[in-house]
């Protein structure tokens, strides 16, 4: 079977080279039918100018590259589009990931998942990443059911024909195994070789968890009630209503005993606070109904997804303008 590396790569020209030469180690060494698939997520630096270098001298590879940053998810989701392989492998540019876990990922694959992804058990990265990604996979995990130990891991291993369910927008790419186990695939997990950077900086901070918090509640709806929004959506709407109802029900019925029993100073029920708490409750059950209604229409309509990314540049064996 063929096999497609997928890298996106953003400001790594001194680690693509030697990157490079790990994987030919690898697929010489196994024999592997391989393509290797570079994305330029808008690089400042020459990494372009490598891609081109190593494409010139190697037919297996193929260099895209976007005419601004668009994000990893963008990159991956092009790699995916592009990737002709039976298999398909992503990695970091950045040499953490080690090249020498290929064969560990085939043979998950053969023994029966459908996706397989990398747990970094011992990682070469500062305390400061690392809590707050423990706990962010600790979240991921509880809040979609698909139970691994590093969401975040950059090295995974899928079934092509996953991506032809399966595309990424936002910054989603962390998300793939919960997204591809929402379709039925089978998903493992394998202790990987995390190696200490050597070249360069992370390019991620905090802002990468708060927005990493954020995607989580998109995933945990789309997974869990993307194809009936308004189960979701309508069902909060009803539990307003019911709210609201038995507000106004237990204000009318105490109007009404007043009356009848002719009390002296009988509810006003405008002076109640529970008055307009139930009116509120009322036209926020009919809101959360709606947007529900709107949502299913909107799903049920929807045209298949548009890119989110342009590509400047191509080379490699399917040199073509774009």
């Amino acid at each position: 079977m063929k096999l497609s590396l997928v890298i996106p790569v953003y400001n790594e020209d001194e680690s693509l080279a030697k990157l490079h030469a790990e994987i030919c180690e690898v697929v010489t060494a196994n024999g592997y039918d391989v393509e290797i698939l570079f994305i330029d997520d808008g690089s400042k630096d020459d990494s372009w100018q490598v891609i081109g270098e190593l494409a010139a001298n190697d037919s297996r590879i193929r260099g895209l590259k976007f005419r601004r940053n668009f994000g990893k998810a963008a990159a991956l989701d092009a790699g995916f589009q592009e990737a002709t392989g039976d298999i398909i492998i992503t990695m970091d540019a950045d040499l953490q990931d080690d090249p020498q876990e290929i064969p560990r990922f085939l043979e998950q694959l053969e023994a029966g998942n459908d996706v397989v992804s990398g747990w970094k058990k011992v990682r070469h990265d500062p305390w400061h990443k690392v809590g707050p990604s423990r706990v962010f996979n600790w979240m991921v995990s509880k809040l979609t059911g698909v139970t691994l130990h590093d969401h975040n891991c950059g090295m995974k291993c899928y079934r092509g024909e996953i991506f032809k369910e399966v595309r990424l927008y936002g910054e989603l790419h962390r998300f793939v195994p919960v997204l591809a186990a929402a379709h039925g695939w089978k998903v493992g997990e394998i202790v990987i070789n995390h190696r200490a950077r050597q070249f360069g900086h992370s390019k991620y901070g905090v802002r990468r968890f708060l927005k990493g918090f954020l995607d989580l509640t998109t995933v945990a709806f789309i997974t869990g009630y993307g194809q009936r929004p308004q189960h979701l959506l309508g069902g909060i709407g009803l539990l307003f209503f019911a709210l609201g109802f038995l507000g106004l029900f237990g204000l009318s019925s105490w109007w009404v005993l007043d009356r009848a029993l002719g009390a002296e100073e009988p509810i006003e029920l405008h002076k109640r606070a529970i008055f307009y708490y139930s009116i509120v409750s009322l036209l926020l059950g009919t809101q959360f109904v709606t947007v529900g209604l709107l949502a299913e229409m909107i799903r049920s309509a929807m045209a298949p997804q548009t890119k989110t990314y342009f590509v400047s540049q191509r080379v490699g064996a399917s040199d073509e303008a774009s």
